[in-house]
């Protein structure tokens, strides 16, 4: 069996540096950005090695190009990772992802290895690339969202905690349908109860953006279905 090394160095070649192409952005191995002419808009992959797991985040950063041309630091671009003292902007992603805590994926051996970076991706797509995008330009900010942001998801986090229920880890607007994301498993009648009621309480607000809340795990396999 391959370590967890080998099986990251392949999901970094094989899956996360294409997906993040597909999305647009350039860039190879742990380094990322999105092309524009006034802007270096990057993310970068923050990688924590451990005996027998390799744990990883994100991180997001805006450095106006010509800001950077100015400065004396070494490189072609700058690295997310570092601060400059420069940017207009930086984050690490759990800071855009609704649990609102520093978020670490962790790849681990086993049949189940790629699906952190498979989340991470969808992280990628669904809160910092949005994110990204804004910031450099209002006018990419059109109103049409395809996500939740953190903020409106506080109140109804707080609750998951409170009943211990995981908390949403994606909510994601999708064809009239809000995906709520989470640690769940269809067995778990507390989560199935909690959710319902979280449900109710985003449908009963009017939102034209979703008629209804479907809830999946963690491997986007649907649990529930909740309508008006």
């Amino acid at each position: 069996m391959r370590d967890t090394h080998e099986l990251w160095t392949q999901a970094l070649r094989e899956q996360f540096a294409p997906a993040l192409r597909a999305l647009g952005l350039t860039g190879w191995r742990t380094t990322f950005s999105l092309p524009d002419e006034a802007w270096w808009a990057t993310v970068g992959v923050v990688r924590r090695p451990l005996d027998d797991r390799v744990r990883y985040t994100l991180d997001l950063s805006l450095v106006s190009k010509r800001d950077w041309a100015a400065s004396a630091f070494p490189g072609l671009r700058p690295d997310p990772r570092a601060v400059y003292g420069i940017e207009t902007w930086r984050a690490r992603i759990g800071e855009l992802l609704p649990v609102g805590d520093d978020v670490w994926w962790e790849v681990l051996p086993g049949p189940r290895w790629q699906v952190a970076v498979e989340d991470s991706v969808a992280a990628v797509r669904h809160y910092a690339l949005p994110e990204l995008l804004r910031r450099i330009d209002p006018a990419h900010d059109d109103g049409s969202e395809t996500y939740l942001a953190r903020a409106d998801l506080e109140d109804v986090n707080a609750a998951l905690l409170t009943a211990s229920v995981a908390r949403i880890q994606r909510a994601e607007l999708v064809d009239k349908a809000l995906v709520l994301s989470g640690a769940w498993t269809r067995a778990d009648r507390v989560a199935h109860q909690v959710l319902r009621s979280v449900a109710e309480g985003f449908l009963s607000a009017g939102d034209e953006r979703f008629r209804l809340v479907r809830c999946q795990d963690t491997l986007d396999r649907e649990l529930w279905v909740f309508e008006p």
